[in-house]
């Protein structure tokens, strides 16, 4: 008495929404998407262990978490757009697009402020 629930379990992680197992275009728009998430971690690390007691962390790394930060957050919807452009996935790419408006915000915001606009000191000419 065969039934037609005996085979291979699927498991829920294994199968894309459609019930096909992801390809490595699903997994390369998944880790580029994780990418993209690990910037404001990133970019608060050193605030984080400064406040809990490890001043030098923000002395000696600062700018090279920021400096992550700001490649992260550029790079992986840029990245990920490409990804998903060639591989003709439209939610993907959407959802790229909006990862690259969110990320373009704040580095405009220092762009502008923190490059363009910035005081000069007394006896320097910008």
């Amino acid at each position: 008495m065969p039934s037609s629930g005996v085979g291979p379990a699927r498991r829920s992680r294994d199968a894309v929404s459609d019930g096909r197992p992801p390809s490595s275009v699903d997994r390369a728009v998944t880790a580029l998407s994780c990418w993209w998430l690990t910037t404001l971690p990133v970019l608060l690390t050193p605030v984080i262990a400064h406040k809990l007691g490890f001043p030098h962390v923000r002395d000696d790394f600062g700018r090279f978490f920021g400096t992550a930060a700001l490649i992260s957050a550029v790079l992986a919807p840029l990245l990920g757009f490409v990804v998903a452009l060639v591989a003709r996935r439209r939610r993907a790419r959407g959802r790229f697009v909006v990862m690259g408006a969110v990320s373009g915000v704040p580095v405009l915001f220092f762009w502008v402020f923190g490059v363009l606009l910035a005081e000069c000191p007394d006896g320097y000419h910008c």
